[in-house]
């Protein structure tokens, strides 16, 4: 008996001294508390396993590029150890298979090779974050509208890169693992929305995703299986694609989702769309990409992706706080309006200047280190971006750094939200404003703007306006001014659209909210039982303002609907009568523009739609009205559908005077 119990003895000891030395290499990391500037509203039931992502894919390349990085006190410090004391949990790394040419040279974009994950992966293991192992399974850069083979892998039948694609992803994990570097999740394939590795077919996609899933299950068990995808704010195509994944029975656990604000739709969208994934399905979901500006600055001297303008949906300002609010809305959302959330990932919250002299001295730092998005170099394998648009960071204006390496407040957040940390309140910025105004009519600013507070609330101010010259904003026909104004000390933007007189009512759908069924002074007819029609907010699919009239239904033949407006009071005349449509996934089409005069169709013109973002407008000309005959205009949308059902917006209806 007292031989067992020594032995026993002996055996804690020794685990003791194993769990002892296997952590030793970790350093323990105190999360920061408080803040002096920074609001950050409590969300509730966040627990430790909720994920606080980072993507740091090009910390190497940027410090071999002379960046350098600090931590709140302004001491240099190693960013992943900032980053843990920030409240992140995990960090993420992109995997290409070879972004170098024939001699060595990098494409650039972080050069993210196997090796750049290991050394990144150890790192973040060091401090006790998890890596997230994002495999593009390319040599470059893949996303929706690009997937392109590894060079190795051209020319290969399905079932052979089955084979090297399972190989490769083994091979990667059992380096890591060799490094005791802790994965907890592993993505097969980067927003492959319907395209991977070169496949279009989704059989193929799914032999590929299912032996990386293969491989990850046999080195890491313990790791989750990602699928990732973008543009949650197209109706339905989630759904197809977790129908497609189910049919062919992939083995996988997070449905996860980029979610970039200015284009991405709205979060309650995000939140339904996910959850109906989660629940169908059965799958823990998340956001893997978003990210938001704290500044319009541009630091590189390579142009930004996302500035002012009004061009872009901008549900908070572009401030730290903002930043921070965004994130924090984020969060909430996942955590608590989403069924299976299991976390939120930043996009390349370390990705900043390299440099601030000039963009001679910058380029020549991008080429050797690959710490711009893209390297001349890489043109031989992208000759049509890279190799046309090589160069800087367009999302430095975007990172949780300045661009001198120091920590924002906004990187608090990923902390702060688990308990709060409430300021005294004060105002962040002022909304823009946007307005309409027809050629012949008299420009009427606002007298007052909404401050956006830093809890995200807003409170209505005063605003004095600059001087501008309405009659140059008159003469020179439709066109788009930025006015500058001033409200509370602080700067104010109207963004002015001028156009013709309009002899319509509510012509793009601006005096309805998001959802309205049918919009003022329009009629909507549905002749097959559309699945949806409504008047959508979303500004980045709208031509003039953030509203626009949607359509989609996943069944062949049930999009077939007439929108039509009664036209009242108009003076006898010539007139004209446009509007513009766009969409896809149609088929077989008839979509037409129209003119009844007493109920009978006089004059139409036939529009097409194909693809996202594609606009086609057409106009009927010579429409002679007397002045006193009931005249309607409208447009005709009917489609056979293809693929996951068709889908569309319409917007800008203009009925105007006209010479012919």
């Amino acid at each position: 008996m007292k031989k067992n119990l020594i032995t026993k003895a002996l055996i804690l000891l020794m685990v003791a001294l194993f769990v002892i030395m296997s952590g030793c290499g970790k350093k323990k990391v105190d999360l920061v508390k408080s803040s002096d500037s920074l609001y950050v509203k409590k969300i509730e039931n966040l627990d430790d396993d909720f994920i606080m992502g980072m993507d740091a894919s090009c910390v190497i390349s940027l410090e071999a590029s002379g960046v350098k990085y600090y931590n709140y006190d302004g001491t240099e410090q190693d960013v992943f150890l900032t980053l843990a004391e920030s409240g992140v949990n995990y960090i993420r790394v992109r995997v290409w298979n070879d972004p170098f040419d024939s001699d060595g040279n990098g494409y650039g974009g972080g050069n993210c090779d196997i090796n750049n994950a290991i050394e990144i992966g150890k790192r973040a293991t060091k401090y006790g974050m998890k890596l997230l192992l994002d495999f593009h399974y390319s040599d470059f850069w893949a996303d929706p509208g690009k997937q392109m083979v590894p060079k190795a892998w051209q020319g290969m039948d399905i079932d052979t890169k089955e084979v090297a694609l399972y190989e490769f992803t083994k091979d990667c994990l059992t380096k890591l693992k060799n490094a005791k570097v802790d994965v907890g999740m592993v993505q097969v394939g980067n927003e492959t929305n319907g395209f991977l590795c070169g496949e279009t077919i989704w059989m193929n996609i799914y032999k590929l995703m299912a032996q990386g899933a293969k491989a990850t299950r046999e080195i890491y068990p313990n790791a989750l299986v990602a699928v990732h995808f973008a543009n949650p704010e197209k109706a339905g195509s989630y759904d197809g694609i977790a129908k497609k994944l189910e049919y062919y029975n992939l083995d996988y656990d997070v449905f996860a989702s980029s979610y970039y604000p200015y284009w991405h739709g709205t979060l309650d969208n995000l939140a339904t769309v996910l959850s109906d994934i989660a629940t169908k399905y059965n799958k823990k979901v998340m956001v893997m990409e978003t990210s938001y500006c704290y500044t319009t600055d541009d630091t590189d001297f390579f142009g930004n992706t996302i500035g002012d303008g009004g061009g872009v949906y901008k549900p908070n300002p572009y401030t730290v706080q903002g930043q921070a609010n965004s994130i924090a809305n984020i969060i909430d959302t996942i955590k608590n309006k989403t069924t299976n959330g299991i976390g939120v990932c930043y996009w390349e919250g370390t990705w900043i200047t390299v440099g601030t002299k000039s963009y001679e001295d910058n380029l020549a730092l991008w080429e050797k280190y690959g710490s711009g998005w893209a390297a001349s170099y890489a043109a031989n394998y992208d000759p049509k971006d890279a190799g046309k648009y090589y160069g800087g960071c367009a999302v430095d204006n975007q990172a949780m750094f300045d661009k001198d390496g120091h920590p924002l407040e906004s990187l608090k957040v990923f902390s702060l939200v688990k308990g709060g940390n409430v300021i005294e309140l004060k105002a962040d910025a002022i909304e823009d404003t946007t307005i309409i105004c027809d050629l012949a009519q008299p420009i009427t600013l606002p007298k007052t703007v909404n401050a956006v507070m830093n809890d995200n609330s807003k409170q209505e101010l005063e605003v004095t306006w600059e001087t501008f010259d309405e009659d140059a904003m008159h003469n020179n026909g439709p066109n788009k001014y930025e006015i500058k104004g001033t409200a509370g000390g602080m700067t104010a933007k109207c963004y002015v659209s001028m156009v013709e007189y309009n002899y319509l009512t509510n012509y793009s759908f601006e005096e309805d909210s998001n959802g309205v069924k049918i919009p003022t002074g329009w009629m909507v007819t549905d002749n097959a039982a559309s699945e949806q029609l409504y008047v959508e907010t979303k500004g980045t699919d709208s031509l003039t303002g953030d509203n626009h009239f949607h359509f989609w239904s996943p069944e062949a033949n049930s999009v077939d609907f007439n929108l039509e407006q009664k036209v009242e009071n108009l003076p006898s005349g010539t007139y004209k009568f446009s509007i513009s449509i766009m969409g896809g996934d149609a088929g077989t089409t008839d979509i037409y523009a129209y003119v009844k005069i007493n109920g009978e169709i006089v004059k139409t013109v036939p529009l097409t739609i194909t693809v996202y973002n594609s606009w086609d407008t057409q106009t009927i000309n010579g429409i002679n009205y007397n002045g006193t005959d009931e005249i309607i205009v409208g447009i005709r949308v009917k489609c056979n559908g293809a693929g996951n059902g068709a889908w569309g917006k319409i917007d800008d209806a203009l009925l105007n005077s006209s010479k012919e």
